[in-house]
């Protein structure tokens, strides 16, 4: 970890801790997200800690509709970066929002779930929850 990666964490820390509403906002969107009666969240997002090609990966998944999936294939191209399948797998592995910026509607091309870090059945359980339709991971891209 690099020195401006520490010294930004140790800035971004206290400012959160010091104020304890900070995160309000965030809490009543997902608490909302997951009642069903949100699907997009509008909260500010801080990805200063996420290297250049990973923010463009995480923002892109903001781009994924509600209720819909992409392969990681797609996601590659749609950052303007086809061949980098592997490494859109791991910018999404490593998010740091994974529901407001939802990895879990990235699926391999072949419409399996690929990997979540929160394991495969909570990636099921949020794919069930915005699509009651999707059926555990062997299906077509939705």
């Amino acid at each position: 970890m690099s020195a401006s990666s520490r010294c930004s964490r140790t800035r971004s820390v206290p400012r959160i801790l010091k104020d304890d509403r900070s995160l309000d906002d965030a809490a009543r969107q997902l608490d909302q997200y997951f009642s069903g009666s949100l699907q997009e969240f509008s909260l500010p997002l801080d990805l200063r800690l996420s290297t250049e090609f990973r923010r463009q990966v995480q923002l892109e998944l903001g781009h994924i509709a509600y209720g819909r999936t992409q392969s990681y294939a797609q996601v590659a191209e749609h950052i303007g970066k086809p061949k980098a399948v592997p490494a859109v797998g791991s910018a999404c592995a490593t998010n740091p929002l994974p529901i407001v910026l939802p990895c879990h509607r990235v699926l391999r091309t072949d419409g399996s779930l690929g990997g979540y870090l929160g394991g495969l059945d909570v990636k099921t359980q949020l794919l069930k929850l915005e699509n009651p339709e999707f059926d555990g991971g062997e299906a077509t891209l939705f």
